[in-house]
């Protein structure tokens, strides 16, 4: 039963075809929200105890309806969230193909095509940023929080050479790194799993646009030094996860490059604003960076998930990652190749970077220029039409991340507010704290489907929420 007959797996894929094409065509007819009721779905599942095997179509009918059922559907248009995507086509066939061929990824001799394709669109990611493609170096990730973590792995072993073999125990100093009061918290969740504990982490205080203060930054390296520790990494963000917020990455860059320290980029969402000319400037200095996260299952709208990280230093990896084993393969041991298990976190892996190269290849840069244009464009339509309602916009960025509020309320009538719009079940946003500061209402656009129409359904929900509640 694990390989079905010939005719069943036609029956099979072709069903597959079939619900998948029906629920692109009808996510938009959905709910955009699940109603919560974690009993109903516990007393669902404990019926299918594996003890009576199902058909193939019944099985796929549990899936679906769980599916379609109990789920934030990210590919509405109505969906307003956390750089969650509608999957772009060729992403799904890429996801498709990696399960089927099932390629090993821990070796280069496994699947030589697997591997040259992941090393192709690192070298091209690369030089969309700035980096010399000849020393353009990088892996893909599960997602961003890999990536980040590669980045303070790579910053430590660079900094303090016997981290790599002696931990934190060799280093006669209490390494500490910086980043922005707005960063992403995976960055703290680095440094607590690489061992120097979220106490080496600084967050630097932010301007009033949410941006890291590049003064307050060389103020804190200089006190941090003065008591004996050892600054060795500092973390920008290029788009921040509540307010779109870009740090000043020239003078940051400065500061690091003054200080000797290693700067990293964390631009998981609006890194793809490289892919853009008009909007390349918005990240003028990253190329001055040692390594830059960048999330191709955000902005790129391929499937979940496909973390990328890149670094301008071509040897880091391989001092931060390699070991030796007597089991894996050897028979590219004489070619110009990298392994990548010698060279990342990762051993055994699916080829992620398949769906971004075949969305790549259906798009091309243009077409992911132009995706990117329409929802920024967006995003300004919503600023403006929440504005002409009376709603107060609370942040100030070029990217298409909303904040907002009914001006004069309280943290927790914006709470009610969010809430009650999710369930509804006609639109999803969020709430976040601005600054740290005061809670807002956070709108994303993050579907390339999502149209005016839908801009104004979300505004006519929130204001009839407003007026109602």
């Amino acid at each position: 039963m694990l390989q079905l007959p010939k005719i069943d797996r036609e029956i099979l894929w072709q069903r597959l075809a079939l619900e998948l094409e029906r629920y692109v065509e009808s996510v938009a007819e959905l709910r955009v929200a699940p109603q919560l009721e974690p009993q109903r779905i516990r007393n669902g599942l404990a019926d299918l105890d594996f003890l009576h095997p199902l058909t193939p179509a019944e099985a796929i009918d549990v899936a679906i309806d769980g599916l379609t059922r109990d789920q934030v559907h990210t590919p509405h248009p109505l969906y307003f969230g956390l750089f969650n995507p509608a999957p772009t086509t060729m992403g799904v066939a890429g996801d498709t193909l990696a399960a089927a061929f099932n390629p090993q990824i821990a070796a280069w001799s496994h699947s030589p095509w697997a591997a040259e394709v992941e090393r192709h669109l690192i070298r091209q990611f690369g030089t969309k940023f700035g980096y010399p493609a000849s020393q353009t170096d990088g892996t893909f990730a599960a997602g961003g929080m890999e990536a980040n973590h590669t980045a303070v792995l790579c910053a430590l072993v660079d900094a303090f050479p016997d981290y790599a073999t002696g931990g934190v125990r060799a280093l006669e100093k209490q390494p500490v790194m910086y980043i922005s009061a707005e960063s992403h918290h995976s960055l703290l969740k680095s440094a607590r799993l690489s061992g120097i504990g979220m106490n080496a982490v600084r967050q630097i205080p932010v301007d009033d646009k949410l941006r890291m203060r590049p003064d307050a930054l060389a103020a804190a390296i200089g006190r941090d030094r003065d008591q004996g520790l050892a600054p060795f990494l500092v973390a920008a963000t290029a788009g921040t996860t509540g307010a779109g917020a870009i740090d000043p990455l020239p003078e940051i860059a400065e500061v690091a490059e003054t200080e000797r320290l290693w700067l990293h980029v964390d631009a998981a969402w609006a890194g793809a604003a490289a892919l853009v000319p008009e909007m390349r400037p918005l990240l003028a200095g990253i190329q001055r960076s040692r390594s830059i996260t960048f999330d191709a299952h955000k902005w790129l709208s391929v499937p979940m998930g496909a973390g990328i990280y890149l670094t301008r230093d071509h040897t880091v990896m391989e001092r931060a990652f390699r070991v030796q084993s007597a089991y894996m393969p050897k028979e590219a041991a004489n070619l110009d190749i990298v392994d990548p298990h010698l060279h990342t976190m990762q051993w055994s892996r699916r080829f992620i970077g398949l769906k971004v190269f075949l969305s790549l290849l259906v798009a091309g840069w243009d077409g992911y220029a132009e995706a990117i244009r329409h929802q920024t464009s967006m995003g300004a339509l919503l600023r403006r039409q929440l504005a002409e309602c009376g709603w107060e916009i609370v942040n100030d960025t070029p990217l298409p991340v909303v904040c907002f509020a009914e001006p004069g309320a309280a943290d927790e009538r914006q709470k009610q507010i969010a809430l009650a719009v999710v369930a509804s079940g006609e639109a999803w946003i969020s709430t976040t704290q601005v600054g740290g500061r005061r809670t807002a209402l956070r709108a994303c656009i993050t579907n390339f489907l999502t149209g005016p129409a839908d801009i104004r359904a979300l505004v006519e929900t929130l204001n009839r929420v407003r007026a109602g509640s």
